[in-house]
C-alpha cells in the first residue's frame, strides 16, 4: 500500500464508494475505509486499474496512509456519526480535516464543530445532492466551516463536482453549519416539488382518466418548456418502467406510502423557530404522514365521502392550467425555501450569499432546474428581500395565478387532495395582502389571556378589560 494519499472517505456505501471513484478519476489519490471487508475488498479489485485507489479496514492504517494535514470524508449513517467522530479524531492530529458529507441536523454539527476545535481539529459539514449518479459523475458540493481550511480542500471539490456553462457546482457558503443547513433546506424545496409533482400526477389518474403512457406524454411535454427540470426528466421515464415480476407498469405496484429520513421535518421545525412561512414545504411533510396511514386511510375511505369525479372540461386546457399551476407553484416553492436561507443567514451568522446558492443547484442536484438560471439572476441583480418582489419572476407567478387558482378550485370540485397546490396559492394570496385579519387573533388573545395588542394610531402596547363597561 502507498504511504500517500491526499483525501480519504470513511464509509463505502453507495455514495462514499462512488463519490471515491469520481476523486480517482480526476487524478487524486483516495483511500477508502469500511469495517464491510467486501466493499474494502471490491475497492481493492478496482485498484488493480486504477492506481489512485486503496482501500481497507483498518482505522490506523488509513491514517497513516493520507498526506498530513490530513483531509477525511465521513459518509456513514447520522446514528454513527458522533460514534465514527470519537473513534478518529483520537488518533487524528491538529490541524487535521474531518468532513460529514452526510445528511447531519445543522445544530449537531456545530456542536461537533465547537467540540473538535478543542482538540485543533477542522470540522466540516458538507451537503451533497444528487444521488448515485451525482456522486459518480459530478454532484452539487455544499460545504461550510472554516474557510482557510476549506482551501486545502477546494480543488479537489471543485474536479469533482458538477460543472454548468463552465461554472463548478460548489461554493464556500459560511462558517460553522452553513453547508449542512444549505443542504437541508435544499431537500425541503425538494419535498415540496415532489409533492406538487405528485398532486398532478393525482389529477391526470384521477380525474382526467390518463394511462402512464399518457402521463408519460405530459411530463415529457413539460420537461421542454420553461418548466425543465431533473425532477420532470426522471418522472417522465418512471411511467414507461415495466416491473421486473409482473411485466406490468411499475409505477402500479408501488405502494402509496412515502417514508422520510427527517431533513423535511427539520427545515419545517427550523422555520417555525425563525417564524419563517414555508407551508408548501410543510404540507408536503404532512403528506408524507399522512400516507403513512395506510391502512386508517382504507378504513376512512369506506365510511368519508367525497364528490363524484365526473369532467366533463376540455381536457387540453385543464393541462395546461395544470402545468402553468405547478411552474408557478414551484416559483412560490423556492421563494419560501430563498425566505428561509435569508433569515437563517442573518440569525446564524452564516452570510449566505444567495446566488451563490442557486448557481450551485444549477447542476448535479436533485432540484437542478432551469428556473434556477431566473433565481440566480434574481439574486444577482439587487438585494432582493423576497423572490417573489423580482421584476420577472414575479410576473410569472402573476400570470399564471388564474391557472393556479383552477387548479386548486378543480381540486376542491373533485376531492381531490391538493395541499401543495393550496398551500401555494394561499402563502401567494398572504404575501400580497397589505390587509391580513390578525388584528383580530390579537384582540381575541388580549381577551383570553391579557395578551395585549398594538394599535394602528399609535404605538406601544395596549391592554382592554373586554366585556367589562
Amino acid at each position: 500500500m502507498s504511504n500517500k494519499y491526499e483525501i480519504g472517505i470513511v464509509g463505502l456505501g453507495t455514495m462514499g464508494s462512488n463519490l471515491l471513484l469520481n476523486i480517482a478519476d480526476h487524478g487524486y489519490r483516495v483511500i477508502g475505509l469500511d469495517k464491510d471487508k467486501d466493499k474494502v475488498e471490491a475497492l481493492r479489485a478496482m485498484a488493480t486499474k486504477n492506481s489512485n485507489i486503496e482501500a481497507t479496514n483498518n482505522l490506523e492504517e488509513f491514517l497513516k496512509n493520507i498526506h498530513q494535514p490530513r483531509a477525511i470524508l465521513l459518509l456513514v449513517p447520522s446514528p454513527v456519526v458522533d460514534a465514527v467522530i470519537a473513534e478518529m479524531s483520537s488518533l487524528m492530529s491538529p490541524g487535521d480535516m474531518l468532513i460529514d458529507a452526510g445528511n447531519s441536523h445543522f445544530k449537531d454539527t456545530n456542536h461537533r464543530e465547537k467540540s473538535l476545535k478543542e482538540k485543533g481539529i477542522y470540522f466540516f459539514g458538507m451537503g451533497i445532492s444528487g444521488g448515485e449518479e451525482g456522486a459518480r459523475f459530478g454532484p452539487s458540493i455544499m460545504p461550510g466551516g472554516n474557510p482557510e481550511a476549506y482551501e486545502h480542500i477546494r480543488p479537489i471539490l471543485e474536479a469533482i463536482a458538477a460543472k454548468v456553462n463552465g461554472e463548478v457546482c460548489v461554493s464556500y457558503l459560511g462558517p460553522g453549519s452553513a453547508g449542512h443547513y444549505v443542504k437541508m433546506v435544499h431537500n425541503g424545496i425538494e419535498y415540496g416539488l415532489m409533492q406538487l409533482m405528485a398532486e398532478t400526477y393525482h389529477l391526470m389518474k384521477k380525474v382526467l382518466k390518463l394511462s402512464n403512457d399518457e402521463c408519460h406524454e405530459v411530463y415529457k411535454e413539460w420537461n421542454k418548456k420553461e418548466f425543465n427540470s431533473y425532477l420532470l426528466e426522471i418522472t417522465e421515464k418512471i411511467f414507461l418502467e415495466k416491473d421486473d415480476k409482473t411485466n406490468n407498469r411499475l409505477i402500479d405496484v408501488i405502494l402509496d406510502v412515502a417514508k422520510q429520513k427527517g431533513t423535511g421535518m427539520w427545515v419545517c421545525q427550523d422555520a417555525m423557530e425563525l417564524q419563517v412561512p414555508i407551508p408548501t414545504i410543510d404540507a408536503a411533510v404532512s403528506m408524507r404522514d399522512l400516507s403513512l396511514h395506510k391502512e386508517e386511510r382504507k378504513m376512512a375511505g369506506l365510511y368519508l365521502h367525497g364528490p363524484e369525479i365526473k369532467f366533463k372540461g376540455d381536457r387540453k386546457l385543464f393541462l395546461q392550467q395544470l402545468g402553468n399551476a405547478y411552474y408557478a407553484s414551484s416559483i412560490i416553492t423556492f421563494a419560501q425555501g430563498m425566505a428561509l436561507l435569508t433569515k437563517a443567514s442573518v440569525t446564524y451568522s452564516y452570510d449566505f450569499k444567495v446566488e451563490d446558492i442557486a448557481r450551485i443547484w444549477r447542476g448535479g442536484c436533485i432540484i437542478r432546474a432551469a428556473l434556477l438560471e431566473a433565481i440566480m439572476s434574481a439574486f444577482h441583480s439587487t438585494q432582493l428581500s423576497h423572490l417573489l418582489l423580482d421584476s420577472h419572476l414575479h410576473l410569472e407567478v402573476r400570470n399564471k395565478q388564474a391557472d393556479l387558482r383552477a387548479i386548486v378550485e378543480a381540486g376542491s370540485r373533485f376531492g381531490i387532495p391538493l395541499p401543495a397546490f393550496m398551500a401555494s396559492l394561499s402563502y401567494y394570496d398572504g404575501y400580497r395582502s397589505e390587509w391580513l385579519p390578525a388584528n383580530l387573533i390579537q384582540a381575541q388573545r388580549d381577551y383570553f389571556g391579557a395578551h395585549t395588542y398594538e394599535r394602528i394610531d399609535e404605538v406601544g402596547v395596549f391592554h382592554k378589560n373586554w366585556g367589562q363597561e
